[in-house]
């Protein structure tokens, strides 16, 4: 008989992307997609590993005129280039969160980003916008996938977001289950919460449900994990973006892994609701966990590309 594991198992019904920017880790886990974002750029311009790549792209963007901005998208594409030589799929490409909410700014950036990419001889198909799930990003979102331009919506956590980016006919959501969980480990006073009763792995499932039952196009991203029960729960979701020390847990998890989401899952009890901005201001606006953990999320993106351009600028100098 055959031996397997739960990573091995796992692969065979969600996708796996791999939620760091460190390309050794890449290259031995092998998975279908990478994601970055200013979190995990930060950790590579600090990385020693990663110092060479980082100084020569600040070198192209010096002989371009790139101001700091300019520098760091340069920087994230640069990333994401190299991570495309290790995964056989995509890779996501975050805007400047600073940029949440207005559309027209995560327009022009988003743009800028694909054009950085094809000019590296990197077809869109292969690059995800990623972009907080505010209105406004949604929207900005609705427009580039017009245009053919593939986006990841981030920071996801209440369900008039995942409503919303569906109606826009988004590629993807990564709905953050862990800051789900870590939320209401605060507001009811412990330390954890079993999988089967965690509100993280309920909402995923929630609107898993929603999107099959209903027939959207848009795929479900689980994201943000805290321990391998979080991923095991949401075994079948369409992705899961998982960290390296979660994978290594997985893969050295012996025996086969139940399959828990299914695409003909139509269990969902939530009739189709389209939401204009009004209403989905309000739904959004009635889950307390959901306003906090977005605005939460945009400023600690924020405070890391600060303290990326300080970096950079040392390096720079």
């Amino acid at each position: 008989m055959t031996m397997t594991d739960h990573l091995t198992s796992l692969k065979r019904f969600s996708t796996i992307v791999a939620d760091t920017g460190d390309l050794a880790s890449i290259a031995r886990l092998k998975p279908q997609d990478a994601t970055t974002n200013p979190s995990l750029l930060l950790k590579a311009a600090r990385d020693a590993k990663t110092r060479e790549l980082v100084t020569a792209s600040l070198a192209r963007s010096a002989a371009r005129g790139d101001d700091t901005a300019l520098a760091i998208e340069q920087l994230a594409v640069d990333i994401g280039c190299e991570i495309l030589k290790l995964v056989p799929g995509r890779v996501s490409t975050e805007v400047d969160p600073r940029a949440s909410f207005d559309t027209a700014e995560t327009l022009r950036r988003a743009h800028r980003l694909i054009e950085r990419y094809e000019a590296a001889g990197i077809g869109r198909e292969r690059v995800l916008i990623k972009v907080a799930s505010t209105w406004e990003g949604i929207r900005a979102a609705e427009q580039l996938e017009r245009e053919g331009v593939h986006c990841n919506l981030t920071l996801l956590f209440s369900f008039a977001q995942a409503v919303a980016c569906a109606d826009a006919g988004v590629t993807l959501i990564s709905p953050f289950v862990g800051r789900i969980y870590d939320w209401y480990c605060k507001e009811r006073g412990v330390a954890d919460i079993a999988a089967d009763a965690d509100p993280g792995v309920a909402s995923v499932t929630r609107i898993y449900r929603y999107y099959k039952r209903h027939g959207y196009a848009t795929e479900v991203m689980g994201a943000s994990f805290r321990k391998v029960e979080q991923i095991e729960r949401l075994a079948g979701c369409d992705l899961m973006t998982i960290s390296p020390d979660l994978l290594d847990k997985l893969a050295s998890t012996p025996g086969e892994l139940e399959r828990v989401l299914r695409p003909d899952d139509v269990a969902s009890t939530d009739a189709r609701q389209p939401l204009d901005e009004a209403s989905y201001r309000w739904r959004h606006n009635e889950d307390a966990m959901a306003v906090e953990k977005l605005a939460d999320g945009i400023r600690k993106f924020d405070v890391d590309a600060r303290a990326l351009e300080r970096e950079l600028a040392t390096i720079r100098a």
